[in-house]
């Protein structure tokens, strides 16, 4: 009797993590790189590896969340596309230069924030944190918490990235 509740409990604690992602999928779609923040500015500076212009994410029920986006490499863009694999709610692992805990900060229909805590294949780390957007401009409260979240890592204001006057890679 005792393995068959335990059973129903963990089978039910199981399906609550599929309904958990369920509630991000409305926020799939279109998203724009605003601005981005490092520890390391060679890291999103053009040739950069996170000078990335993102373009659709795309949350599934199975745990994961998908990311398609554009990096510049040598004045050109290249597209790329990534998987990240939900660790908790809001948290994802994503492989891409090394290894990266995604954390989602703020998250609403026109904007998300995001920290980013990447290990590269050297083992040097370097904290990030980036603002998207589905609309061609932010808030001022919007921009605020980000500028607020980056103060919170340690990220001095001249590593901040503005990507929205620079964006010249093609749209989806």
């Amino acid at each position: 009797m005792k393995v068959l509740l335990l059973s129903v409990v963990l089978g039910l604690l199981y399906a609550g993590h599929g309904e958990a992602q369920l509630i991000l999928k409305p926020f799939s779609g279109e998203w724009k790189t605003h601005y981005i923040a490092a520890s390391n500015k060679d890291k999103i500076t053009e040739g950069g590896p996170f000078h990335a212009y993102v373009r659709h994410l795309e949350f599934h029920a199975n745990n994961t969340v998908d990311l398609d986006f554009y990096v510049k490499s040598d004045g050109e863009c290249v597209k790329k596309q990534l998987t990240g694999e939900r660790q908790q709610l809001l948290v994802y692992h994503v492989e891409y230069a090394g290894e990266n805990e995604v954390t989602i900060l703020h998250l609403s229909p026109d904007a998300i924030i995001g920290s980013i805590h990447n290990v590269d294949e050297e083992g040097k780390e370097t904290d990030f944190v980036a603002l998207l957007s589905k609309r061609d401009r932010i808030s001022y409260l919007v921009h605020r918490r980000f500028k607020r979240e980056t103060r919170k890592r340690g990220i001095p204001e001249e590593n901040i990235v503005n990507f929205s006057d620079n964006d010249d890679c093609p749209e989806e």
